[in-house]
This record gives C-alpha cells, structure tokens and sequence, in this order.
C-alpha cells in the first residue's frame, strides 16, 4: 500500500507526535509498504534514524510570511524558495519555540481554513506533489489542527484521509479568545471532512468525538507503539528486573527473542541512592512541581542521603522560570543536592537515565492522552506511579506496570513513591510485569499493523463516510505553530 502520512516539525526539538510518526512510519516500511513521512513546517528531529523525506512542505517561514504579507499569497517562486532554505528553516527552528502559542490564534484558523485560509498557495504545493508525484492510495494526517488539508485532498486525489489526535487541544484551549471560540468552530466544521480519526486510548477517543463534533463511531483506537530496542538490555538498577512470582497474574509473555534478558535480581537494599525520574517536556501542565514537592516527603521518609530525582526532558525557553521556581523550591527545603536536571537528552542518553532508575513519576496536571514516556519506562522495566486520568488508568491496566495515584495530590505521590521505594520485591514484579507486557503488545510494528488495518477498512469503505464525501472509496511564530502541531499544542508525551 502507498501511504503518505504528513507529520509537523517541532521547531528542532524532540517531541512526542514526531517519534510516534517516525516509528509509524519506518514500521510500515518493514512490513512492506511504501509508506512516505512527509515534513511540514520545519525538519523533523527524532532519536532514532529519521525516515522522513528531505523537502519540507508548508514551510514555517512561508506561512507566516503568506499570514503577515498579503502580496506573498499570490506566490512569488523565488522568495518562496528562498523562504523553505533548509539553512533559514534550521535558523526558524531555534527560533520558534521562544514564542507564547496563545499568540498564534489567527494563524492556527487559517491553517484551518485550509483552501480558503491564507496559506493557500503553500496548500496546493502539497496537493499537486501528492497527486502528481507520490500518488497515494491513503494520506494520514498528523493530527486534527491539519485538518484543514481534508477537503482539497481529498477533491484532487480522491482517497481516503485517516488523521490521528495526539494532544492538540491542550495548544487549542490555550489560545486567546475570540480566536479560541473561532478555532474551535472552525476544527468542528473541517473535522467532517475526515474520514477517521486515530486516537491512542479508549478514554481519549472519547473525549476528542465530544470536542471535534464527530460520531464516535469515527474515532478508532490503536495504542501507542515504541521502537523496543535497547530497553532494558543494559539495566543496572538490578532489583527492579526480578522474575515476577506465581502468586500474581501477568499478561502473556512475549516471544523470548523480543524481550532482553532479565538480570538476576537482588533484593537487598543497595548503599547507592535510590533515584526517582521524571522523564518528558518541563512545562506546569507535565506536573514538576507536583513531583518536587512530592520528593520533599519522601526524602523526609527515606533520608535526603537516600533518595534523589532525577529530571530529563526538554525546556522549551519561556518555561525556564517555572523550572527555576522549582528549584529554588527544591534548594529552600535542602535538596539541591538531591537532584539534578539532565536537560534534553538523546535516544541513547534516555535509554541510560531509564536504566537508572528505580520509578517514575508521571505527576501530569493535565489529562494526557498518550503517556509514551510510561511505556518507555515499563519497556526498560522501571515500575511507574501516574496520577488516576487521562490514559494513564488504561496504560497501567492493560501493562500491570505501575501505580495510580490521585491527581494533583502531591501528599499521595509521595506515600506510594515511599511504599515502593521500600518494598523491592513490589518495584520487581511491577517492573518486570510491564515489561513484559509492552515488549509483548506495545512495539511499533504491533501498532503499524492495527493501524494497517484500518487503512483497509477504510480503502474498503467500512468506515462511517465523512460529510459530504460520498463513500470512502470514491518567522518564529510560524515555527511556534509547527512546534504546537507536532507537539501536540506542546501536550503530548
């Protein structure tokens, strides 16, 4: 099958939508397909080998530029190429993220607006390359703030479009209003002409049918999918990798050769501290300080000598006071030299820090529906305690992997982190039960070939008809919006 899926630049940083892309993406390729990962707005930047194609279209500069400039809508080619310049592009991406997305209201609606939005000139440049060129036989979107690019689609190539929701509408609810109300209004009307949405979990599928206006019916499932290589192969934190006993139920295990083997395990208590991580975006909404406050009573409980936490994950630039705040929290109560901040880090740097740990935390304010970042953990066999919503109840239920704790109740996150922290037997057969379970079930070629699947429900017409289709058969703001598309609105993990 020729697949052209059209993924968002993150204005050069690691986000979660642009590593489910690329996963996606380069597992369909290994089952054999021709499947095509096509950039908009800036490069993609992912940890692993990028299988994305090297031109850029809907190029961040462009965008704005056709927003701000009403005489470069009517397209003049020179400055067009000139503006998609992968050197300008790379200078736009270091650009970007400094900029507020509550600004970009007028922007994200007329990218909504699609053929009838602003950047229409930059819509047909993708239109004619996919008609002309690639000749797909199904186009996926990124996610629904693409939806605008339905109805042209979908006129000139006459195939099914298929977009994904991985986080949008916590960048959408941030906008400032009037734009927020017109947004909103603008998503509900270019969502009719999708013909399915994606969404990672059951409780997310429900809720994006309630905010995009669409039949639940539209809205299929298909969990989240890791590459799995390297997770847990070099595990030091050797309790955490105990076999699991008899005496508990584990979800199936997966085939030997797909899970790495085990370190023995040994119990014992170690003289090196035992270390919490957190592991994602520093943003409030991710829940840092929620896990800080949450790490003074632990190291009240265990000993400050005892415990630390440890943070990775990238810091966009207009949050660097939140997590100076954070730390000054942290030094005013005497745990400066508890804890450590690692920055953004590569593929291998994540796969090193995952194997340090003895848990993590996942202290989300917000309602996350993805929760990728768990499953890296639970892959690496690190058991994960996560606050009761969003996805997080549906991660831990069907992985066996963690603990759910109340939300925003750092009181609570810090006695079950206690409580595992004590009990090394308890952190081995939550760690070992996830990882079993998500080397058995949440690989990307598991979620390449469900999401497959529904390709051909939907090549086969037995999907729900979007409206109005017939059967499915017949500068630094620029960036900033870019960044918020592939992100997520800068919401999912």
């Amino acid at each position: 099958m020729r697949i052209a899926y059209i993924s968002a630049g993150a204005a050069g940083m690691y986000c979660g939508s642009c590593l489910h892309d690329n996963a996606l993406v380069g597992a369909l390729q290994r089952l054999g397909h021709d499947a095509v990962l096509v950039p908009t707005y800036t490069p993609l930047r992912t940890d692993e080998a990028g299988v994305g194609i090297d031109r850029v279209f809907f190029g961040a500069l462009n965008v704005f530029f056709k927003q701000v400039a009403p005489p470069l809508r009517r397209g003049q080619a020179l400055v067009e190429r000139v503006l998609d310049s992968p050197l300008l592009l790379a200078l736009a991406s270091r650009l970007g993220s400094a900029t507020d997305p509550a600004r970009l209201g007028a922007l994200t609606l007329s990218v909504l607006r699609g053929e009838e939005g602003h950047q229409a000139a930059e819509l047909e440049k993708l239109v004619a390359w996919l008609r002309d060129d690639l000749r797909p036989q199904i186009v996926h979107l990124t996610n629904s703030m693409l939806a605008g690019f339905a109805r042209r689609l979908k006129q000139e190539l006459a195939v099914p479009v298929v977009c994904s929701l991985q986080g949008e509408e916590l960048f959408l609810d941030g906008l400032a209003e009037p734009s927020r109300g017109e947004v909103r209004a603008a998503l509900a009307e270019r969502a009719r002409d999708v013909d399915l949405f994606i969404a990672p979990s059951t409780w997310y599928a429900d809720f994006m049918a309630a905010y995009l206006q669409v039949p639940r019916g539209r809205v299929a499932v298909v969990r989240l999918g890791i590459p799995l290589a390297g997770h847990g192969a070099g595990r030091h934190r050797q309790d955490a990798l105990a076999p699991a006993t008899a005496a508990v139920s584990s979800p199936p295990a997966a085939p030997a050769t797909s899970v790495p083997p085990a370190t023995p395990a040994v119990p014992a208590a170690s003289a090196a501290p035992q270390v919490i991580g957190y592991l994602g975006r520093i943003a409030p909404e991710k829940g840092l300080h929620l896990l800080a406050a949450a790490f003074r009573e632990v190291a009240a409980a265990l000993g400050a000598g005892r415990v630390r936490l440890q943070v990775a994950g990238y810091l966009p630039p207009r949050n660097r006071p939140y997590l100076r705040s954070v730390e000054r929290q942290l030094a005013g109560w005497g745990l400066a030299g508890s804890y450590r901040y690692l920055g953004e880090v590569t593929r291998e740097e994540k796969l090193g820090f995952l194997a340090g740990l003895d848990v993590l935390a996942a202290p989300a304010v917000y309602r996350e529906p993805k929760g990728r970042y768990v499953l890296e953990a639970l892959a690496s066999g690190v058991p994960v305690v996560a606050p009761g919503h969003g996805a997080f109840p549906e991660l831990l239920q069907e992985t066996g992997g963690g603990v759910l704790v109340p939300p925003e109740d750092p009181a609570a996150l810090a006695a079950a982190l206690v409580e595992l922290l004590r009990d090394g037997r308890r952190r081995a057969l939550l760690g070992g039960t996830g990882r079993a379970a998500v080397h058995g079930r949440f690989g990307d070629a598991a979620m390449a070939a469900a999401t497959l699947a529904l390709y051909e429900r939907c090549l086969a017409g037995a999907v729900e008809p979007a409206d109005g289709a017939g059967t499915v058969r017949a500068a630094g703001a620029a960036v900033a919006a870019g960044a918020a598309v592939a992100a997520g609105g800068a919401g999912g993990g």
